[in-house]
């Protein structure tokens, strides 16, 4: 499939610039045992960077140096520079790309391959002149920038900015050769021990790393908004290292918190300082760390990551060659870090505890004065949190208005938190409509929530949606195409209502205005799943929580037929990974588990037709949008299920280079997602987006993943991250948002729900605790606090369902359709594993290790593969597993 979105204009624009970029005058290549560089002879910037090992292979858009051999394009080997005469106020801008001339070469040295005095690409009134260095070190490449005060005064450098440029342009690419040729890159924003990894798309082979050489921290990491590289669907813009970025933040940042407190630095008349940053190749996106370790760099490790509740206690491991000098945070008490001893390899251990709803950033200071920030985000409880979200989506979100033209009532609907007003209208009718992740985000959210903490309250009102206007109006109830699902309620025709109906604010234009006769249509096969789920969900009330008023056995059908209809109604897009799509591998399990052979045959087959076409391309991730992050999960999942073992291990893989593991709670297991601002925020703009509902999603391949490799300690750690994303950004007050906005202009969430629902679909199916005994950091638990006495490992499970505990010594799988695991307490000297329950609980074992011997007191299996332990008089009870030793 080829990306469709063309940006023709906009480089057809570029092309009728003077080309100033001098490649007619040679490419210089110099070799090291790891890199091949290839530099432009006339500006010494990056014309390729490839690994030694593959010298076909390209870090850089290379193959598009003809194209962007212009004034105002980027490349690696540029600089800008914000700086002021000290004691002044206005700061004036410079850089290497505005105005290209050839620049001076120097004469090179030891360890130097390449020098250049950037005077002539600079304005010549800049009281800084710049000379740069190209060097090797150990065979790896470092970019070296020498600062010289040339004025008659003391400078103050409030900015300086090293563009990261990199192959992302996926334009005009098939996805097999995207996979091929480009790459992502996210960084760890961490000061002196922060880095920016660059992962090829398929996830494998070395990936490389910038990483700070001397006096160049990654303070904060910016959009490069002048590069005039055309941004899109398929393509996101580049960014920039910055070094220090006070001048931003006296302007274009004033008032947004940063991720790291903004600095400058002051030249004295005729003074000098160097910065660098490294080149290194990591061989594997799982030996990034280890890497790191080898370059002498910093390393700190999180468990169970930078998302943490108020009522866990996190680990934080630190490794550096040097001591501690202090450990602060900011804001002031917003979190605790205790010292809690050190691990057989070094790693020093802390106890991180939050205290204050928030951000809050810790930063440890070595005694070679090295900065290293770690950022968290501290939440609620994660039972408080969902608690909060379900109240918030069934009471401010609830839309209750008979007389609406457009019949939506009664529904939980997208949400303004700027303005505090449920969002009825909206240009992109999608996002008012019910349907499409922005329209049935917020209902679907509602829904899920009912899996981990049914409300009876909340419930009434989701039975009323379900019954009045999801049954018959957003999905078809009758007819030849009946279990179709409309592609919005919410339309713009003007013609047919009365004066006044639509908002006279709102300018109703473009495509995204949809007449009725679009929002009408039922062949986006992407709006099935939500549906689907809903169902499902209350399937699962009736049959396990006995919620009065439900009928299982009609919405266990309901499930099913849409699940069908899907694929005979909207087989356009049915042939791509579906986000949510593995709510259909659940709802073929419910099937079987009831008997319902002919419906669960039918199903299967359906599915299997749709995996066996995967299994035919090479990356099979395609979707409506050119690239996506959404298909992955039921690809995955089916693919799995059916025996697609390589299918499985190339969409891992892609998932694993798209979801970095960084000691920052929001890149944390952030799956990729940069467009859907525009079709699902309120600030519409191409944005890298943090925690969007990709990250939860993608949760759900990397934790089955690691429950069938429970050595894959990597898995474990940025799966659990891309869960908890989808409580990171929920509101005090338990909104939930579309994304979290990257640019540090913003930081701050999106003001629409939109999306929201997908994200918190995929925590509600997948979180769980994990308990774990790690060989260097010990007994450890995601979604617990663990403690050991008197020779027991005892788990607190504080996930918000307490309905899934994964005990990862034996691979047991120990998961809840009703009532809650509480504790897991372990003695290893007995193997005897202690599950304490609370209510009636229907409980089931998945032992594919056959690692039991017993199970007490002795209980009865029902067919449908769950124990049934009923409550006791004090509304509690355990079973006691005999694990073999």
């Amino acid at each position: 499939m080829m990306f469709s979105i063309s940006y023709s204009q906009s480089w057809k624009a570029i092309a009728a610039k003077p080309s100033t970029l001098m490649i007619n005058g040679g490419i210089d290549i110099y070799k090291t045992d790891k890199f091949i560089l290839s530099l432009v002879s006339a500006s010494q910037t990056v014309a390729a960077l490839s690994p030694a090992a593959d010298s076909n292979f390209d870090f850089t858009p290379g193959e598009r140096l003809k194209q962007r051999d212009k004034d105002s394009l980027y490349y690696l080997g540029d600089i800008k520079l914000r700086i002021r005469p000290a004691g002044q106020t206005a700061w004036q801008s410079y850089s290497t790309a505005y105005a290209r001339k050839p620049v001076q070469k120097l004469a090179t040295g030891v360890g130097i391959i390449a020098a250049a005095d950037l005077s002539a690409t600079l304005p010549p009134d800049m009281p800084v002149k710049v000379k740069r260095y190209w060097q090797v070190d150990k065979d790896n490449l470092v970019l070296r920038f020498t600062l010289t005060n040339t004025s008659s005064a003391d400078v103050e450098i409030g900015s300086v900015g090293i563009p990261m440029i990199f192959n992302n342009i996926l334009e005009g690419k098939t996805l097999e050769q995207a996979h091929a040729t480009n790459v992502f890159s996210d960084p760890y924003i961490g000061a002196d021990a922060g880095y920016i990894q660059v992962n090829h798309l398929h996830g494998r082979d070395a990936s490389l790393l910038v990483i700070p050489q001397q006096n160049a921290p990654l303070e904060a990491y910016s959009p490069l908004s002048d590069d005039l590289t055309p941004k899109g669907i398929t393509f996101e813009g580049f960014h920039e290292w910055m070094i220090c970025s006070k001048a931003y933040a006296d302007n274009e940042w004033k008032g947004v918190e940063q991720w790291n407190a903004p600095t400058s630095f002051t030249l004295a008349k005729g003074a000098s300082r160097s910065i660098a940053i490294k080149f290194v190749l990591a061989p594997s996106i799982r030996e990034i760390e280890t890497e790191l370790v080898r370059q002498h760099r910093p390393l700190a490790v999180g468990v169970p990551g930078y998302v943490l509740p108020m009522n866990e206690t996190g680990k934080l491991f630190v490794k550096y060659l040097e001591k501690i000098k202090n450990i602060s945070v900011y804001p002031e008490g917003a979190a605790t870090v205790k010292p809690a001893g050190k691990t057989a390899k070094g790693y020093l251990k802390y106890d991180v505890s939050g205290k204050l709803w928030g951000r809050a950033r810790v930063s440890v200071v070595y005694a070679d004065n090295t900065l290293q920030t770690i950022n968290y985000k501290i939440i609620k409880p994660q039972a408080q949190a969902v608690a909060d979200l379900g109240a918030f989506l069934t009471t401010k979100q609830w839309y209750s208005d008979p007389k609406d033209p457009f019949k939506r009532s009664p529904a939980v609907m997208n949400y303004d938190y700027e303005t505090g007003k449920i969002l009825t209208q909206e240009r992109r009718a999608w996002f008012a409509g019910l349907s499409d992740e922005a329209g049935a985000g917020s209902w679907l959210a509602a829904f899920m929530k009912q899996l981990l903490k049914p409300d009876e309250k909340e419930i009434e009102k989701l039975k009323q949606f379900a019954n009045k206007t999801l049954w018959g109006k957003l999905q078809l109830s009758n007819g030849p195409k009946q279990y179709g699902v409309r592609k919005s309620l919410f339309y713009y025709q003007p013609d047919i209502f009365p004066a006044g109906t639509y908002d006279k604010n709102i300018v109703y234009k473009g495509w995204e205005a949809w007449p009725k006769k679009e929002a009408d249509q039922i062949t986006r096969s992407y709006n099935y799943p939500h549906v689907a789920a809903a169902h499902w969900v209350l399937y699962r009330l009736a049959r396990y929580h006995h919620i009065a008023g439900i009928d299982w056995n009609t919405n266990l059908d309901r499930a099913y037929n849409t699940a069908i209809a899907m694929v005979k109604l909207a087989p356009d897009y049915a042939e791509f990974g579906q986000m949510e799509g593995s709510v259909f591998l659940f709802i073929l399990k419910d099937l079987q588990r009831e008997g319902k052979k002919e419906m669960a045959a039918t199903l299967e087959a359906e599915m299997n037709k749709r995996a066996l076409h995967w299994k035919t391309l090479k990356y099979p991730f395609g979707s409506e949008m050119p690239w996506d992050s959404t298909g992955q999960e039921e690809v995955y999942m089916w693919s799995s299920y059916f025996g697609m073992a390589d299918k499985a291990d190339v969409t891992l893989n892609a998932i694993l280079a798209y979801a970095p593991a960084v000691p920052h709670w929001g890149y944390n297991g952030s799956a990729r997602r940069y467009w859907d601002f525009v079709f699902g925020g309120k600030l519409a703009r191409i944005e890298r987006q943090l925690h969007h509902y990709g990250s939860a999603l993608n949760s759900i391949p990397l934790l089955t993943a690691y429950r069938r490799s429970p050595q894959d300690f990597y898995l474990l750690r940025t799966g659990y991250a891309g869960t908890m994303g989808a409580l990171a950004n929920i509101t005090k007050d338990g909104f939930g948002p579309a994304a979290f906005h990257s640019y540090p202009s913003t930081l701050k969430i999106d003001g629409y729900a939109s999306d929201y629902g997908p994200g918190f679909y995929g925590y509600a199916v997948n979180s769980g605790t994990y308990i774990v005994k790690h060989p260097e950091f010990g007994w450890v638990a995601f979604g617990g606090n663990v403690t050991e006495s008197k020779g027991w490992i005892s788990t607190e499970v504080t996930c918000a369902g307490q309905n899934r505990v994964f005990f990862a010594p034996a691979s047991l799988w120990l998961t809840t359709a009703a009532g809650n695991i509480t504790h897991v307490d372990y003695q290893p000297k007995t193997g005897m594993l202690r599950i304490k329950l609370t209510g009636s609980t229907y409980l089931n074992i998945d032992d594919p290790n056959n690692a039991i011997s017993g199970i007490l007191p002795k209980q009865s299996k029902r067919k449908d593969g769950y124990y049934f332990i009923p409550e006791d008089k004090r509304n509690n009870a355990e079973v006691i597993l005999k694990l073999k030793r």
